[in-house]
């Protein structure tokens, strides 16, 4: 999460745990040790630190406290509020931003341009999150590059909290005025409830879809409110000085050691948080202890301090630096001295830019009306032009798809699969930018099944009558040959229905998914099962081999699935045939990138690497049922399988065929298949 950039009180001396106005130097301290935490475990470990987590708390603490003041002392002015807010962070995130555009199109491939202008907006309207948490249950979307806007997911968690956190604070006061009673009793009780609420659903979201649950608010505002009740419980807490020392080294050593023990990114933030969140509050509760030999006698030092008050600022610089780094030294982790450049470059750019923030942001204060209209109108200045931006590339983008449109008017210059000899070379299409959007359209469809889902989610295309029902039934290399399908089925007056799930292969055999078991595709497939068992389709099309250059997937090489011939004979039981297709190859490395950096002579890759000499389905006793495709020499010759044929690219990621290239070779599929069936 980012740091946030607000402050209670304006005395400059320092206070212990006994209260909470003024400023607390040892929470400036904090805060450079949670970005500098933070970006370490970025640019050298490529990891999640649970420094994020340290910032929602101290957010929840020193809004909570400053809320709390004012509503008690007369009322939340909820406009001026947001417009102070506004003022002193739009600006730092606008340069930020605009900055991130003019490097993406300066110094990223290509294939990084097509979410570039989507995710400025996102980062600027504070709602990164949720386009986040879209991308992160999309099994396709796993293995992409991120984002250098990706960072600003914690800003949009934190806007969102700022826009119901004073109606709550607020809430509870009047409640309290009206039944005669200590608002500070009532806003504890609030804030309980808040907090229990969401780590409950923040523990059982975590349990049920920890990729979403990451980036959920409502997984997330326990934190906020964990540090709102340090700020209400901490005027009655009084330790001993001992005690507020051992508080201060337990909880700072527990921050700087949770990302080396725990994995952040794939646990949090279900209970797991409660070891980051916990550290911060220790520290907190600790304050200036009075003795040497307190931790905040190290977290007060100036420079600390400095590093705390820009920290805002170095949090957004860190992430589009190492990921501009990264991209142009072609490395997946910094080295150590570039790491160290990347550090520096990080905070010399949060120096200059943290003045000039401060700068507009006075425009914001004060609490008239027309303090709130100064903030306002600076947030606005600093805010449309990055968003002018923004639409302008979306506009070029969308100008450059029109003429591509015209391109492709005379089908002879792209004809993939279908190419002969005496096809001219010409750009590529789709263009490496757009590489991504090449997938079938069931996955826009929401037709897909998400590898956390178990639902079987079954989407009907083409004919209300048709002379043949086919259904295409398996993982995400069943999925991909669904372009070409929906081509047969349109010019034959077939039905396609498409039933299918991420990583998850047609079979009962145990399967894993990233190391684990993956339960969810077990419960899948006898849901599926099932549904054939009503549906009763001619024809279920399906992977009849699986290629793999990963073993850690529960496979190796190219290998007929355990299961895959028990569950073809089951399907011929009920009366029903199989396609069995041979899988296609993988390349291992994104093509799109590769293309974008090397050019179609570096990124081929030989068919051997993934696929068996000879297909496996070859030699096996197959059911009467089935009828087996092998298309390899459509991808692949002889001895290299290439990236792009007949003007068209094959594969939009590392392994999965585009929708494009796809329907190119569905009049190839048609006729074998035709053949194989002796039609």
């Amino acid at each position: 999460m980012s740091p946030t950039a607000v402050r209670t009180g304006t005395a400059r001396q320092p206070r212990t745990a006994a209260g909470t106005g003024g400023y607390r130097p040892e929470i400036d301290g904090l805060r450079a040790v949670a970005v500098l935490l933070v970006a370490a475990y970025h640019v050298w470990l490529g990891r999640v630190s649970g420094g994020v987590d340290v910032f929602l708390v101290l957010t929840g603490f020193l809004i909570t406290g400053s809320l709390a003041r004012a509503a008690t002392d007369g009322r939340i002015r909820y406009g001026a509020f947001l417009a102070r807010l506004a003022a002193r962070l739009v600006p730092t995130a606008a340069v930020v931003a605009l900055a991130t555009l003019a490097a993406t199109w300066l110094l990223l491939p290509e294939t990084r341009w097509r979410q570039a202008p989507g995710d400025a907006a996102a980062a600027l309207l504070y709602h990164t999150n949720w386009r986040l948490a879209l991308d992160s249950v999309d099994y396709l979307a796993r293995d992409g590059d991120v984002s250098p806007f990706q960072h600003f997911w914690s800003l949009a968690v934190q806007g969102q909290f700022y826009l119901v956190w004073p109606a709550l604070v607020a809430a509870a006061v009047w409640a309290a005025r009206r039944a005669g009673r200590d608002p500070r009793p009532v806003l504890v009780g609030a804030l309980s409830a808040v907090l229990v609420l969401s780590l409950a659903y923040s523990v059982l979201m975590t349990r049920a879809d920890q990729p979403w649950a990451y980036f959920d608010t409502g997984a997330r505002l326990w934190e906020f409110a964990l540090g709102g009740l340090v700020a209400l419980l901490l005027p009655v807490l009084r330790p001993a000085r001992a005690t507020r020392v051992a508080l201060g080294w337990a909880g700072l050593a527990a921050l700087v050691l949770c990302g080396a023990l725990l994995r952040v990114s794939s646990v949090f933030p279900g209970y797991a948080a409660l070891w980051p969140t916990l550290a911060a509050v220790a520290v907190v509760v600790a304050g200036t202890s009075g003795s040497a030999l307190g931790a905040d006698r190290w977290l007060v030092l100036r420079p600390l301090r400095y590093l705390g008050s820009i920290s805002y600022a170095l949090y957004l610089w860190h992430w589009p630096v190492l990921v501009v780094y990264l991209a142009v030294t072609e490395r997946d982790l910094a080295t150590p001295l570039g790491g160290a450049a990347v550090l520096a470059v990080s905070v010399l750019s949060a120096a200059a830019t943290t003045p000039l923030a401060d700068r507009v942001a006075r425009l914001g204060r004060g609490g008239g009306r027309r303090a709130a209209v100064r903030g306002v109108a600076a947030a606005l200045a600093c805010l449309l032009p990055v968003l002018g931006a923004a639409a302008a590339w979306s506009g070029q983008q969308a100008a450059e798809r029109a003429r591509w449109a015209d391109l492709l008017a005379d089908g002879s210059s792209y004809p993939g699969a279908a190419a002969g000899p005496g096809v001219p070379e010409l750009p590529v299409y789709p263009p490496l930018a757009w590489a991504a959007e090449d997938a079938p359209v069931t996955y826009d469809d929401g037709c897909n099944q998400t590898t956390a889902g178990t639902e079987v989610i079954t989407c009907v295309y083409g004919s209300d009558d048709p002379v043949r029902t086919v259904a295409l039934v398996g993982g995400s290399h069943a999925a991909h040959w669904f372009p070409a399908l929906e081509e047969i089925a349109d010019a034959r007056g077939w039905r396609l229905v498409n039933i299918v799930k991420g990583a998850c292969l047609f079979t009962d055999a145990p399967q894993s998914y990233l190391g684990e078991p993956y339960t969810a595709c077990a419960e899948w497939n006898r849901g599926v099962m099932a549904e054939l068992r009503e549906l009763r389709p001619d024809t279920v099309f399906t992977t009849g081999t699986t290629s793999s250059l990963d073993r850690s997937a529960g496979f190796g090489e190219e290998q007929v699935v355990d299961g895959y011939v028990d569950r073809w004979r089951e399907l011929d039981d009920l009366g029903i045939d199989v396609v069995a297709v041979r899988d296609t190859p993988r390349f291992g490395f994104d093509v799109p990138g590769c293309l974008a950096a090397s050019g179609p002579g570096e990124c081929t890759v030989q068919p051997e690497g993934s696929l068996a000499p000879v297909s496996p389905l070859g030699g096996l006793d197959l059911p009467p049922n089935v009828t087996v495709l092998d298309l390899t020499d459509l991808f692949c010759g002889p001895d290299v399988c290439r990236p792009v044929i007949g003007n068209v690219l094959v594969y939009w990621d590392d392994s999965h065929i585009g929708a494009t290239f796809m329907r190119t070779l569905a009049p190839e599929l048609e006729r074998r298949w035709n053949r194989a069936e002796g039609r």
